[in-house]
């Protein structure tokens, strides 16, 4: 039988994703004789650029070049699957979409001009069709490993799309957040952790990315009952996914810049 081929892109990231890919350990070797990595520059020298059956692409889009880049991988990929939260989200250098990029520049690079960047950092879904996304800062493993074995057997894998919080109910964890006071974007982001978070008794940071129907609104409105101020309430939001469309719309509402 043939093997699948898969490929693994970085774009504007940590590689954090990608050394999910490798952590899973000896629980991927159980794959590696139906599928074969042709391109993963993070872990082997003799990368072949292709077709690929499979592409899991790392990394938000913040230069002209890896725009053009992402489109080719598009094109080489039968299956495209977006992994973390900088390649569904934005990611933590979203962070930079509400000001002027040429400002930081100004006091990070000597040369500021020789800087080629996009005024925003987007996901990678702003440029390119994404068939799947895979979650999360990072990824979750076992959900990796899921996820590809499902595709292995031709089955189209089925992901969550509750919240944080049932996981914790199933988990039967303590809501740090009705019975601690602890703000926790628990209620509006997509289940898939395992509530790592809470289950160690602190709040949710919303790595995931906004859950189905979210209403961050009304988590909001929560978190200015319990005294925290609008400032707090849009770096509770921005932090991980603050780019997604629900978060975003909710911080525009607060007063955030575009």
């Amino acid at each position: 039988m043939k093997k699948v081929s898969i490929a693994t892109f970085k774009f504007t990231s940590c590689n954090g994703c990608q050394l999910q890919v490798v952590n899973v350990d000896e629980k991927l070797f159980e794959l590696l004789d139906n599928v074969e990595f042709k391109f993963f520059p993070l872990v082997k020298s003799d990368n072949i650029i292709g077709e690929f059956d499979v592409t899991l692409v790392e990394g938000s889009i913040t230069t002209p070049e890896e725009v053009k880049v992402i489109k080719k991988v598009r094109e080489l990929s039968k299956v495209l699957v977006a992994i973390g939260a900088c390649s569904t989200a934005g990611g933590i250098q979203a962070l930079r979409n509400w000001v002027k990029v040429d400002e930081f520049k100004r006091y990070v690079y000597p040369n500021p001009e020789w800087i080629k960047a996009l005024d925003k950092a987007s996901p990678i879904s702003d440029y390119v069709k994404v068939d799947y996304e895979l979650r999360g800062c990072p990824i979750s493993g076992s959900q990796l490993l899921y996820f590809l074995s499902q595709l292995l057997r031709g089955k189209g894998p089925i992901l969550p799309i509750d919240s944080v919080c049932m996981e914790c109910k199933r988990k039967g964890n303590l809501c740090v957040l009705v019975a601690k006071g602890i703000p926790c974007l628990g209620p509006v982001t997509m289940a898939g952790c395992g509530a790592i978070c809470p289950t160690y008794g602190r709040g949710c940071y919303g790595c995931f990315g906004p859950m189905r129907d979210p209403r961050p609104d009304a988590l909001a409105m929560r978190f200015k009952e319990m005294g925290l101020s609008i400032k707090d309430i849009e770096l509770l939001f921005k932090q991980f996914t603050g780019w997604s469309k629900p978060f975003k719309e909710l911080l525009n509402t607060l007063g955030v810049e575009k």
